[in-house]
């Protein structure tokens, strides 16, 4: 089984880039867009029959899009602000597949100025919460804003300052990773000391030659799952599709049946 998960930033706009994506189940964040705006038979057209979704005018908005049936669909909220930022739904063989957005924060790393810092702080914290309460085997993907490791950015010491690799998202991440004893699969597959990206700036005219990066986008498996682990891809020529996203597809494989 191939699962993607992908902040495609306008599922209207990109829905087309879809099918370049080889994946029996892609996790979408960021569509932009209502439930009734969602290009499904687009998207039937590739494959994807078993579709759920939550959409949210022109901001935040999650799917799963899947070949596979689904069952068990919920929807939850966290962080207080009742934003389209969560979907989860169970597989064929059990595992629940969950699809978190958590949102950027804003500018200012600062939650006693910064509302938006604030929030995403907060949003961790409930879905650290929520985390712990679960047993069995799970899936966890999306794009988390955080960047948790030195080389997870371009420049550990010049990001320090700058959301998404501060010091108390990334603590607030590795309390996170510890709920469940999670495995993170581009870390399992690519060694901590090297560099490792899935989002890289509007801002760079050039993003291969300047390579200014984050790995904001994230697959965690539970540790029953771990053995079952076959491959990991981080897309990174999607970047340079037509009218790309700032982020790029990461794409687990796995056997689970």
């Amino acid at each position: 089984m191939r699962i993607a998960t992908w902040n495609i930033n306008s599922i209207r706009l990109r829905a087309h880039h879809i099918a370049n994506i080889d994946a029996d189940i892609i996790c979408i964040q960021e569509m932009k867009c209502q439930d009734a705006e969602v290009p499904i038979s687009q998207l039937e057209e590739m494959g994807f029959h078993h579709n759920h979704y939550r959409g949210q005018k022109a901001y935040n908005g999650v799917g799963i899009f899947s070949k596979l049936p689904l069952s068990e669909v919920e929807m939850l909220d966290f962080g207080g602000n009742d934003q389209a930022r969560h979907i989860s739904a169970k597989l064929p063989n059990g595992v629940r597949l969950h699809n978190f957005y958590i949102p950027a924060g804003g500018d200012e790393p600062d939650p006693a100025i910064n509302a938006s810092f604030a929030h995403k702080l907060q949003y961790v914290d409930d879905m650290t919460d929520y985390l712990k309460s679960l047993s069995g085997s799970h899936i966890i993907l999306g794009d988390f804003n955080i960047a948790p490791f030195e080389h997870d950015v371009w420049s550990h010491k010049q990001l320090l300052k700058v959301i998404s690799h501060t010091p108390i998202e990334t603590e607030k991440l590795a309390r996170t990773y510890k709920t469940l004893g999670w495995v993170d699969v581009s870390r399992h597959f690519v060694p901590m000391d090297e560099k490792c990206y899935s989002w890289w700036s509007y801002r760079n005219r050039d993003w291969r030659k300047s390579n200014r990066g984050r790995r904001l986008d994230h697959i965690w498996v539970t540790p029953d799952l771990k053995e079952n682990l076959i491959n990991h891809q981080i897309l990174a020529d999607a970047r340079d599709w037509e009218k790309p996203s700032d982020h790029v597809p990461v794409i687990m494989e796995i056997d689970i049946s």
